[in-house]
């Protein structure tokens, strides 16, 4: 498989996920920190304390993503290590991205930098966290310094990573930080994350270099019903409403989807007073490229009384249950499924009009060193059989512009702890020793090997 001239071959982390060093450089305290240090948040009273120790390995993690032949690495800055208190900036944790990028251009990978990957200031959500109207301008302020620190030499700009899990898991079901349990009140902190990144938007382009690209990462699942019947089609219109195209419109200028403004209107009115004039044209603010964040479908179906509770924790979902996933499945028990991402990016970019990046993609499976090896075939399948998926959309038409796979480096998976691993490159939490899995090894071939040019169509059949 041949991928278009310029394609970003890349890995992903996320700052509290592998950073560790959090009492270091000045750093402020998250929500994160707040919510695995609380008994019973998070599995085996794990933290992200050390994590991966990137803070201060990451010389060595950016030299193992460079030496597998990979060009762009995807990061996200951490809020309170800029700005511990969420206002005030700290020149010492700007030093550290200063440095990270450096490192990154020195060894020839491109930087494409996240500002907002969960890890809220916990001074931000004492004042009222990302319910409150203020925090979406806080956050473009910290996004201006950020961009003032690094614009010279960051072209790749996302805001904002997942709002729905940021919303939905923070503050909806509780399972992820800050762990507040509330719809009408995930429905509020999601319009003012939406908010949030359309401020952002507008003040880095008002303040873009040339050649700058601004873009927010979306998680998407594609919905397949159990059924065709008028019912079914229904139960899968609900969960894509929001799980998807809530999030998907108003950044593409449509404003929230009426019908799924419908479903939730029960759990309170807070959402729709939320919303004040201006606020949807804010957040068309207009992107260069949308991150496609893509691990698996969900499959529903109805039940009979259509106001009954779903068994999916998100709001404005009642008669329907999602079911359980089908094999092949991961280690954390998510469907494989490639075709799925195919039909997902064809759906995208005829809805869109826009670039496409696959922000994140991979799978969890119980990896084992082995010999000073990691034969983890399992992951090398699924991105084979993923990647086959995009090539697919391209071959079709489809305008994306590069591959992330999640993760660069074995770290802290949420309220999950350390117990799976998602990484390239195998970490050993109790020495921090890094082994770069089978995994990692292929999709660098698959990198340097496109590297080498296109075929004449740009896409041609090449084997890598």
């Amino acid at each position: 498989m041949t991928f278009p001239s310029g394609f970003l071959w890349g890995a992903a982390t996320a700052s509290y996920q592998v950073e560790g060093a959090v009492a270091e450089g000045g750093r402020g305290p998250s929500v994160w920190d707040t919510f695995a240090a609380t008994e019973g948040k998070v599995l085996d009273g794990a933290t992200g304390a050390v994590a991966c120790d990137h803070y201060h390995r990451y010389p060595e993690d950016i030299g193992l993503l460079a030496d597998l032949g990979l060009n762009a690495y995807r990061f996200s800055v951490a809020w309170p290590r800029v700005m511990p208190d969420g206002r005030t900036t700290s020149g010492a944790g700007l030093a550290f991205y200063d440095r990270l990028v450096d490192e990154l251009l020195g060894r020839n990978v491109v930087p494409v930098l996240t500002l907002y990957h969960w890890d809220l200031p916990q001074a931000l959500e004492d004042a009222g966290g990302w319910p409150a109207r203020d925090t979406a301008f806080r956050f473009a302020e910290y996004a201006s310094v950020v961009h003032d620190a690094l614009g010279d030499r960051v072209h790749q700009w996302t805001t904002i990573n997942e709002p729905f899990c940021a919303a939905f898991l923070g503050y909806g079901s509780g399972v992820h930080a800050p762990g507040v349990q509330d719809h009408d009140t995930a429905l509020v902190a999601a319009h003012h994350l939406l908010l949030a990144h359309g401020l952002a938007t507008r003040a880095l382009t008002a303040q873009a270099r040339p050649g700058h690209e601004f873009s927010l990462a979306l998680n998407f699942a594609p919905v397949i019903p159990d059924g065709n019947t008028p019912a079914h089609l229904e139960a899968a219109r609900k969960f894509d409403g929001i799980h998807n195209r809530f999030f998907l419109e108003p950044v593409l200028g449509h404003g929230y989807p009426a019908d799924v403004v419908s479903d939730v209107e029960y759990h309170g009115g807070r959402f729709a007073a939320s919303v004040l004039d201006g606020d949807t044209d804010v957040i068309a603010a207009a992107i260069d490229w949308l991150g496609v964040n893509y691990y698996a479908p969900a499959r529903v179906t109805p039940l009979a009384d259509p106001f009954s509770p779903s068994n999916c924790p998100l709001p404005g979902l009642r008669g329907m249950d999602v079911l359980p996933a089908e094999g092949p499945l991961t280690a954390f028990g998510w469907e494989q499924s490639p075709s799925t991402l195919t039909s997902l990016l064809k759906w995208l970019s005829s809805q869109t009009g826009l670039p496409l990046v696959v922000a994140e993609n991979g799978a969890s499976f119980g990896d084992q060193v082995v010999d000073g090896r990691v034969y983890d075939a399992a992951r090398v399948n699924y991105f084979m059989d993923h990647l086959a998926a995009v090539h697919k959309a391209i071959r079709a038409g489809v305008d994306v512009r590069g591959y992330f796979a999640w993760s660069l480096l074995d770290n802290f998976e949420w309220a999950m702890g350390y117990s799976q691993r998602f990484g390239l490159v195998h970490v050993d939490f109790e020495t921090q020793r890094r082994t770069v899995k089978d995994s990692g090894r292929f999709l660098g071939r698959v990198a340097k090997a496109n590297a080498l040019g296109p075929t004449a169509d740009g896409v041609g059949d090449a084997g890598a």
